[in-house]
């Protein structure tokens, strides 16, 4: 299987990025990926300084996807997420969601055993490896991989993970598909400003498809997940609403008003993460909706 290293990576997503490889439609590959931390701290006694963050979160790639154009969504597959034996957090309570840095926060080491993950030397919790960043090029301006958008980047969401499928915009060829931000376990809105944050690999194939699938969009065993960032919770939930509601009418073939319905009724607004510089929602669709 073709393979790229942690050690070829960008970190901001860019139409300008020079592709590090490129796979053709539907071929698995293999992508490493370092910690959210570029594997700086690796004891308690390491610490998390401001002159790291021009290094936070580097995405591995970008990986050109070849034979996309602008245009259609890129559909990617996720395989297979594979994590070392240890997580990282470097927290501190007052951090987190009031969007402050706190210099000289604590670092901690959680040791990964027989895929559980062991917090307080006691606990021991399932993992559930997850993606955190995952983005084409934007069409605009480059993004920084801490901050998520309509091109995906830092979104943050849970269920970005092993059998799950992203649909992500191709803004430019190849689409340029960069992965990073691997956690062994996160909650939902990711209080506290980290995961369990870990390196390892991701294996997953990607094709452009033929489809109206408003974007970001995560598909589960279950749900259409429609992702929105923005400044505000408020404004994230405008955003994610307008997405199902086009995906209902235009894609379900509902009425207006029978959308409006169903959302009330059947879907879920929930909190993705509350601590980059846009905040992250997502608005889930069961897919019973279009079984009608």
């Amino acid at each position: 299987m073709i393979r790229v290293t942690s050690d070829q990576v960008c970190y901001s997503m860019s139409s300008a990025n020079k592709p590090v490889l490129e796979v053709n439609q539907n071929e698995r590959f293999c992508v490493e990926t370092e910690d959210c931390y570029s594997g700086k701290l690796k004891s308690p006694e390491d610490r998390f300084t401001k002159a790291m963050w021009d290094t936070v979160n580097p995405a591995t790639g970008p990986i050109s996807i070849l034979g996309t154009e602008p245009g259609r969504p890129l559909r990617i597959e996720i395989v297979d997420i594979r994590t070392r034996h240890y997580a990282v957090m470097s927290v501190e309570r007052d951090a987190g969601a009031l969007g402050r840095f706190i210099e000289n926060s604590e670092t901690t080491i959680l040791p990964i055993e027989n895929k559980r993950l062991i917090l307080d030397g006691t606990l021991s919790i399932p993992i559930q490896p997850m993606i955190g960043v995952i983005g084409t090029a934007p069409a605009g301006k480059p993004v920084l991989n801490g901050t998520p958008g309509e091109h995906g980047g830092n979104m943050d969401c849970k269920l970005i993970t092993a059998g799950s499928v992203v649909y992500l915009p191709v803004n430019t060829k190849g689409a340029l598909l960069a992965i990073g931000d691997l956690h062994a376990l996160m909650g939902d809105g990711e209080v506290c400003i980290c995961g369990a944050e870990v390196s390892g690999e991701v294996i997953l194939k990607a094709a452009q498809v033929d489809s109206r699938m408003p974007t970001p969009c995560v598909e589960t065993e279950s749900h259409f997940h429609f992702i929105g960032s923005a400044l505000t919770l408020d404004e994230c939930e405008r955003i994610v609403l307008d997405k199902a509601h086009t995906f209902l009418t235009n894609i379900g073939k509902m009425s207006s008003n029978d959308a409006a319905r169903a959302m009330s009724l059947l879907c879920d607004l929930c909190v993705c993460q509350v601590v980059d510089p846009l905040k992250t929602m997502r608005f889930s669709v069961p897919k019973l909706l279009l079984n009608r």
